[in-house]
């Protein structure tokens, strides 16, 4: 891979890791409190939901910066754009659309059926 696609790939990852420190820095962030006894039953389901809802979408960035800090990992190591499973190289499109990916794409089509 070159230098200047390496380092496009690298401002992807940068951005994107900015984004989702500055979403579970934000005022947004705070989990709210499930199970309160304040207001009636739906009130309550709802409050449920949301504190799950939000639960969730922390642990999804939690695994997203992970494959970020991989990615940058891997172009230390000099193995960023190489699918894991195959060997062969990612296509840059798929590297455009998902850049902290570790798999092509028939790869990761074979990992999902």
């Amino acid at each position: 891979m070159h230098a200047k696609e390496l380092q496009r790939y690298k401002r992807l990852l940068v951005e994107k890791r900015q984004e989702l420190l500055t979403t579970s820095t934000g005022e947004g962030s705070v989990i709210p409190g499930a199970g309160g006894r304040e207001g009636d039953p739906v009130d309550q389901a709802n409050a449920d939901a949301e504190a799950e809802l939000q639960i969730r979408l922390h642990r999804t960035d939690g695994r997203l910066l992970r494959a970020i800090e991989e990615a940058f990992a891997r172009m230390r190591h000099g193995t960023y754009g190489m699918c894991e499973d195959c060997k062969q190289p990612i296509s840059k499109a798929r590297l455009e659309a998902v850049p902290w990916t570790r798999h092509c794409l028939v790869c990761k089509e074979r990992q999902s059926a």
